[in-house]
C-alpha cells in the first residue's frame, strides 16, 4: 500500500518504487551501413543538441556517496534505432513536418574537424539533398513513434 500525504500524493518509498512513465521520447536513428566507431560518434554528436533546446529533458546533477559532483544527464532513456538511408530520409521529413526538435549528422561531417566546418557542410546542402547518417529527435511519444515508423531498435 502506498503512503499518501494530505493532498493524496505518494510519498517516501512508494514514490521510489512507482514506475516512471514519460510522455515524451528521446530517440536516435542511425543509418544501418555505418561502421561501429561512426555509430558511436554520430550518436554522441546528435544527442548533444537536444538539451540545449529542450532543457526539461535534463535531470538533476549526480553526486556519489563521497559528495563528488557529476554533470546532470537526460532524465529519461535515449532509445537508439537504425534503418536504411531511405528510412532516415523519411524520418527526417516526418520530424520536420511535425516541427519536432531534431539534430542531424550528414556523411560530410566525417571529413570535417571542427564545429565551424560542420555547420558550413550542413548549410551548403538543401534539406532534401542532405546525406543523412544519423539524427536525434525529441517529442511526444506518439509523434516520435510516427517519425520512426519503419526503423528498428539498434542491436
Amino acid at each position: 500500500m502506498r503512503k499518501m500525504d494530505e493532498a493524496g500524493v505518494a510519498t517516501g518509498a512508494a514514490v521510489r518504487n512507482f514506475p516512471v512513465r514519460f510522455d515524451t521520447k528521446i530517440a536516435v536513428l542511425l543509418r544501418d551501413d555505418l561502421e561501429p566507431w561512426q555509430r558511436l560518434n554520430v550518436t554522441a554528436f546528435v544527442i548533444s543538441g537536444l538539451g540545449t533546446v529542450s532543457p526539461e529533458v535534463i535531470g538533476e546533477p549526480y553526486e556519489d556517496a563521497d559528495g563528488t559532483a557529476y554533470l546532470p544527464m537526460f532524465r529519461q532513456p535515449v532509445l537508439v534505432f537504425q534503418g536504411t538511408k531511405e528510412t532516415l530520409t523519411t524520418a527526417h521529413r516526418r520530424a520536420l513536418s511535425r516541427s519536432l526538435p531534431r539534430a542531424v549528422f550528414t556523411s560530410d561531417l566525417f571529413s570535417t574537424g571542427n564545429d565551424r566546418d560542420n555547420r558550413a557542410a550542413v548549410r551548403a546542402v538543401g534539406t532534401d539533398q542532405l546525406d543523412l547518417v544519423g539524427m536525434a529527435v525529441h517529442g511526444p511519444r506518439n509523434a516520435v513513434d510516427k517519425v520512426l515508423k519503419g526503423a528498428r531498435m539498434h542491436p
